[in-house]
């Protein structure tokens, strides 16, 4: 038995001159058989008896740990990568895209020389949201521009650890870590993998043109393969954040991509994905997109899709966002 410091290993003299000493702490040991005291020394080892009890150490209640309360999913990751709605205007907006491309080769197919339907979706340099001018295609190959993140890939693996950290700010060296080591904790979004394959199979080229960095290219390239919607090449089909000089802006890339494609159509899911005239307050992009000039390219040349977990929609205030005259409050007695 291991010694305790309350009962030291040398021998403890008894007092009273009756008996002897006892030889060893063989008595402290639970499992060794009982000492057999001689007659006289009875009242000493009741005494020694007594003492021990008063050393023994009363076991303390083990308290278990308060359960770790599970994190609360925000209602925006609920929505677009829970829910059955979100998947639902996902497939909407590809199938949408899908048929318009369709409808397009088929009209170029039933006369060439037609130029009514040759015009590109990308906007000229010049162009301005009012007049929004598109570059002519010529006969330069047909081809889809599609933004990566939450148009085609969802990030499973980042939104989750998000999810798990509420309140933390955005890192950017923790998402050039998520590019690199998260390639295979993406998925497709709902429609995106028959969307590409579709279009494909139709001769028409698949361009990806995402703000990740080009410094990961090669991960980015493989997330894409991971998640079935390869391939991917970066220079050729793949268009990252860096390329040419860009910062986050796209419209450099768009322009280098239409100089070697027909592009008939994007999809993403901000407005930059789209140009990068989309500035402004809330209230002045919300005009941009409903003015007469642009309504007319959503669900023909520009297909969007919902995000509601981050970028430049999430923005504005109580005044940004309901109008003065239409707001309203509830009567005292209605409360």
């Amino acid at each position: 038995m291991r010694s305790s410091p309350l009962y030291p290993s040398a021998p403890l003299p008894l007092a009273g001159g009756a008996g002897g000493g006892l030889e060893s702490n063989t008595a402290l040991d639970r499992h060794a058989p009982p000492l057999t005291p001689p007659a006289s020394g009875r009242g000493i080892l009741l005494a020694l008896a007594l003492m021990v009890s008063a050393c023994t150490t009363v076991p303390q209640a083990t308290v278990a740990p308060a359960p770790v309360a599970p994190a609360t999913v925000p209602p925006g990751m609920q929505f677009l990568y829970g829910s059955g709605e979100a998947a639902a205007l996902d497939h909407q907006a590809y199938n949408t895209l899908v048929d318009a491309v369709r409808r397009r080769l088929a009209s170029e197919k039933a006369d060439p020389k037609a130029m009514s339907d040759r015009t590109s979706a990308v906007l000229t340099p010049d162009a301005t949201l009012d007049q929004p001018a598109t570059l002519p295609c010529g006969d330069r190959p047909r081809a889809v521009v599609f933004d990566v993140d939450e148009t085609l890939l969802l990030n499973l693996g980042f939104e989750y650890d998000d999810a798990t950290h509420p309140g933390a700010p955005y890192d950017e060296a923790h998402w050039l870590q998520w590019e690199q080591a998260g390639v295979d904790r993406v998925a497709a979004v709902p429609g995106a993998i028959a969307a590409v394959n579709e279009l494909r199979t139709m001769g028409v080229t698949v361009v990806f043109n995402t703000n990740r960095s080009a410094a990961n290219a090669a991960f980015t390239e493989a997330a894409i393969a991971h998640a079935g919607l390869g391939p991917a090449k970066h220079g050729e089909t793949l268009w990252l954040k860096g390329d040419l000089g860009s910062g986050s802006g796209k419209d450099s890339r768009r322009q280098a991509i239409a100089a070697r494609y027909c592009v008939v159509a994007m999809g993403g899911d901000q407005l930059g994905d789209f140009s990068d005239l989309f500035t402004g307050t809330p209230q002045q992009r919300r005009a941009a997109v409903s003015s007469p000039a642009i309504h007319g390219m959503w669900g023909r040349y520009w297909f969007v899709l919902p995000n509601p977990v981050y970028g430049t929609a999430l923005k504005g205030g109580l005044d940004d966002v309901f109008p003065a005259d239409k707001r309203w409050t509830p009567t005292a007695g209605d409360k």
